[in-house]
């Protein structure tokens, strides 16, 4: 959008920007494919295409079915959306900070548009800061809301901010999800962890040239690898504001 919410005008790309990325990659020569191509070749079921490019929105917003949908459906770009069931079902509550959202009733239409769904939790809330029992809700109440509306299995999750942990990740397995996209702000690899996908985020400063070079497999290191001093400090900050302040929105 052209004038977003101030708290997440960071990751928001005007309409204009967001068609000339989306045409540099679709001019690139690489395969768009969704989340569960990615999961079949981790797991040995399937190879992937030459060249795979996966495309993934995450929380819900207004504009993702119609204007986001037309766009990604005009040059034939298949994508995944992780939806936070908090901020788009009837009565449902969430962490995230007003914004225009999409309904839970759009979901459908997003898969009529060629968009695979995924689950963006409940709440939006730093995983990794939460008691086992309130992650277990977040896993397995977004899954099965978006199972509710859909008619059939959800088998992908996105951390939302891409927080998480090893116990994170062995609970996202047990409700069972087949994947786990985290954010890493990195290329991902044929060696790249089932359950801590590494992503590339979208900033509004990043340009079509950024776009260009990481689609050459250029300008960001290459997952999997161990997470920094800095990445470990800030988690265990983040637990303990969370000890004292409860869950916290992760963004």
């Amino acid at each position: 959008m052209d004038d977003p919410p101030e708290w997440i005008a960071e990751f928001t790309v005007t309409p204009r920007q967001f068609a000339a990325h989306l045409d540099v990659i679709a001019g690139s020569g690489r395969t768009p494919v969704t989340i569960s191509a990615i999961a079949d070749h981790l797991a040995g079921r399937a190879p992937l295409p030459p060249r795979p490019v996966l495309l993934t929105f995450d929380d819900g917003f207004a504009d993702l079915p119609g204007p986001t949908a037309e766009v990604l459906a005009a040059r034939g770009l298949p994508a995944t959306a992780y939806l936070t069931t908090g901020a788009i079902a009837p009565g449902g509550r969430s962490l995230l900070p007003p914004a225009p959202m999409m309904t839970l009733a759009r979901a459908a239409e997003l898969e009529r548009s060629g968009m695979e769904i995924g689950s963006h939790t409940v709440t939006h809330a730093q995983l990794d800061t939460l008691s086992a029992k309130a992650l277990a809700y977040e896993l397995r109440t977004s899954k099965a809301v978006l199972e509710d509306a859909l008619g059939h299995e959800i088998r992908h999750l996105a951390y939302p901010h891409g927080y998480n942990s090893p116990r994170v990740r062995a609970m996202s397995a047990r409700a069972g999800y087949e994947t786990a996209t985290a954010v890493r702000h990195a290329l991902s690899s044929d060696r790249d962890e089932r359950y801590r996908i590494a992503r590339l985020i979208v900033r509004r400063t990043h340009t079509v040239a950024d776009v260009t070079g990481w689609l050459a497999g250029a300008g960001a290191r290459v997952a999997p690898y161990r997470d920094g001093p800095k990445t470990i400090a800030w988690r265990w900050y983040r637990r303990a504001r969370a000890v004292v302040h409860g869950p916290e929105f992760a963004g």
